[in-house]
């Protein structure tokens, strides 16, 4: 209320309250020195509102509002101060103007003044809403910068925690088997054990660098809107004279990139668990069974859940693990922790009861993030049928040697020449070929296992008797060509 009254009650001239008011014919009032400095050099006798010519050169005196802006002052200047006015450095006025073309408050006289010649004005409270509006504007992308930064920053703590979690489990499962090799197998322990937390004191060490570079840049940036909405809540006149300042601040933090998720930053579970007992049956020439594929955890959908030697898959609900970049997050899907860029490899893998599943290969560049089927060389178990799919072309519907009424295939022997360029599916209880693909492979291809399932899934260990002969000649349900990746 007290600033519509003072508004009411200033002059249109100064822009304060009035001091000696007169009143012309027009019915407008301004300070009697105002109104004479304003006719000054000029011929006609104007209001300097509405232009109409006055009758007298020396206008009555408006005692009414003088009385009034008397009474004014007076309760002002009794209310507490809120801080002292700034004034201009030059004249010693009030600071009642913003010039837009210099960007800073100025006086009445100022205004009048050669410097500012032609320029264009503001009040002073019209002119902080204005650019408050527009620096609150500018600060927008910087709280959602923030936002951003305080995600990716939670997602580092959680991965910081599961690396513990990691290679307390890893450790526990090297222990296990060791127990098994007794004394002689003590100090191979060790030297994994010791590699393991090597790892993890490496990858935590990395994890608390980047941690530490988020929580400076988080600081930062927290300091600046801070900083920003102190000045925005500052006096107008004192926000002007801070504004350039805090724009340039406010665009400077917006430079910053986005964190990005640190890849490979979790404990390798597969290097120190993958086909340990075969690694040490080298050293202590006694009988082992070796696994061919090692399912990758690092990989693994955040509801499947691998066995403790890596080897076996299930749906299980509820586990919180960090959204690491090499995790599938659609289809709950794993692959193998090595790759194939050449060679022929077989592999075993046990589907068992599982009612929805998939087993194939899927290529190195293979998208994590969504629903992507592309890059993937697979057969299918879904709702009854069997299928094969690539991405080349559309489903392809299976059926032959197996009938409706016989059981379903629990054995899969995935076969794969990948410098033939020839991938095959193949059931060991009958010899049959289920299905090939044959493409041109560019790029490293990896073991692949999707499971809807919670029937686990299992990779079998190698027997020694397997071979990797093509099935050509054997019965089988089809066969395409998919000219891919070449």
């Amino acid at each position: 209320m007290a600033s519509i009254l003072e508004d009411d009650l200033s002059c249109p001239v100064c822009h304060d309250v009035y001091k000696d008011p007169v009143v012309l014919s027009c019915s407008h009032s301004f300070c009697k020195d105002c109104l004479q400095s304003w006719w000054r050099g000029k011929q006609a006798k104007q209001c300097p509102v509405c232009k109409a010519r006055s009758q007298t050169s020396d206008p009555p005196r408006n005692l009414a509002l003088k009385n009034l802006c008397e009474s004014f002052v007076l309760k002002k200047e009794d209310r507490p101060s809120t801080g002292s006015e700034a004034l201009c450095s030059l004249h010693g006025e009030k600071l009642k103007l913003f010039c837009l073309d210099h960007q800073q408050p100025v006086c009445v006289v100022c205004r009048d003044s050669k410097k500012h010649n032609n320029h264009r004005f503001r009040p002073i409270d019209e002119a902080a809403q204005d650019l408050k509006e527009e620096l609150q504007k500018s600060l927008k992308p910087l709280q959602d910068k923030l936002k951003v930064f305080k995600l990716v920053k939670g997602n580092c703590d959680q991965t910081a925690e599961h690396i513990k979690s990691q290679a307390q489990h890893t450790e526990k499962q090297i222990k296990e088997q060791f127990k098994k090799l007794r004394q002689f197998l003590q100090e191979e322990e060790e030297v994994r054990i010791s590699a393991l937390r090597e790892e993890e004191k490496q990858k935590t060490q990395m994890m608390k660098k980047k941690t530490a570079a988020l929580s400076k840049d988080i600081a930062a940036l927290s300091d600046t809107i801070r900083t920003t909405e102190e000045e925005l809540r500052a006096e107008d006149v004192s926000f002007l004279q801070n504004y350039k300042a805090a724009v340039k601040r406010v665009q400077q933090r917006r430079l910053l990139e986005d964190p990005q998720l640190v890849s490979g930053a979790l404990i390798d579970e597969a290097k120190h668990l993958g086909n340990l007992s075969y690694n040490v049956w080298n050293k202590m020439m006694e009988k082992v069974s070796h696994t061919p594929v090692i399912l990758d955890p690092n990989s693994a959908h955040p509801e499947l859940l691998l066995s403790d030697d890596l080897t076996s898959v299930r749906r299980a609900e509820g586990q919180i693990i960090p959204q690491n970049p090499e995790r599938f997050v659609y289809h709950p899907s794993v692959i193998g922790y090595k790759g194939f860029k050449a060679g022929t490899h077989s592999w075993h893998v046990e589907v068992g009861d599982s009612t929805d599943w998939s087993v194939g290969v899927a290529a190195e560049s293979v998208k994590r993030k969504g629903n992507v089927k592309a890059k993937l060389w697979r057969i299918k178990f879904s709702d009854g049928k069997y299928k094969a799919c690539s991405p080349a072309k559309t489903p392809v519907l299976l059926s032959g040697k197996k009938k409706l009424n016989e059981p379903k295939y629990q054995l899969i022997r995935v076969n794969l020449d990948w410098d033939k360029h020839k991938l095959s599916f193949t059931d060991p209880d009958t010899d049959i070929l289920i299905h090939t693909f044959t493409c041109t492979f560019s790029e490293k291809l990896f073991p692949y296992i999707c499971n809807k399932d919670k029937n686990p899934i299992k990779v079998l260990p190698q027997e020694d008797d397997d071979d990797n002969n093509d099935d050509d000649d054997s019965d089988h349900f089809s066969t395409d060509d998919d000219d891919l990746f070449s």
